[in-house]
């Protein structure tokens, strides 16, 4: 493995500023320049983008094929709503994993259902930002960088 695409689905861009008691404070950012350091930790390329529009999602997952080897998707809440994109993760055959910064399955009862999670290698959730490093980490091992991963994060 030597790329992973992380995505992010709708309202993400306003993290630091959209509910941070349950969300967290750090931006999208500092997430994404968190997850590049990490890549670079393990000897990964890791590139991130973040669109509110699902069809440029979906876009980008049928682009990565043949350019990355894996996928990290943080899909908002097309999470709960889109086969559209769990069809285009399906259609490219990338490992997925799907990541949420809250514990979906301890919130609202729509939220309990993912389309995401039918289709991606993994689920890591309510682990807030760290949950990045922590889908990259999961990567690296089951897909293999040469590399072991350190363990910087413990518990939940």
């Amino acid at each position: 493995m030597n790329s992973i695409l992380v995505l992010n689905g709708p309202n993400l861009n306003l993290l630091g500023t959209r509910e941070p008691g349950l969300y967290g404070t750090l931006t999208l950012g500092e997430i994404e320049s968190m997850s590049i350091s990490r890549g670079r930790e393990l000897g990964l390329h890791v590139e991130c983008r973040q669109s509110n529009h699902e069809g440029q999602l979906i876009d980008w997952i049928h682009d990565a094929s043949g350019r990355f080897d894996a996928i990290v998707l943080n899909a908002g809440g097309y999470t709960h709503t889109s086969v559209a994109l769990m069809d285009a993760i399906s259609a490219v055959g990338l490992p997925t994993v799907e990541l949420h910064l809250t514990d979906i399955f301890a919130r609202e009862e729509f939220r309990r259902t993912s389309y995401i999670g039918r289709v991606a290698c993994n689920t890591i959730c309510g682990h807030g930002a760290k949950g990045y490093v922590m889908a990259i980490d999961a990567l690296a091992r089951r897909y293999g960088t040469g590399q072991q991963p350190e363990t910087k994060h413990e518990g939940t």
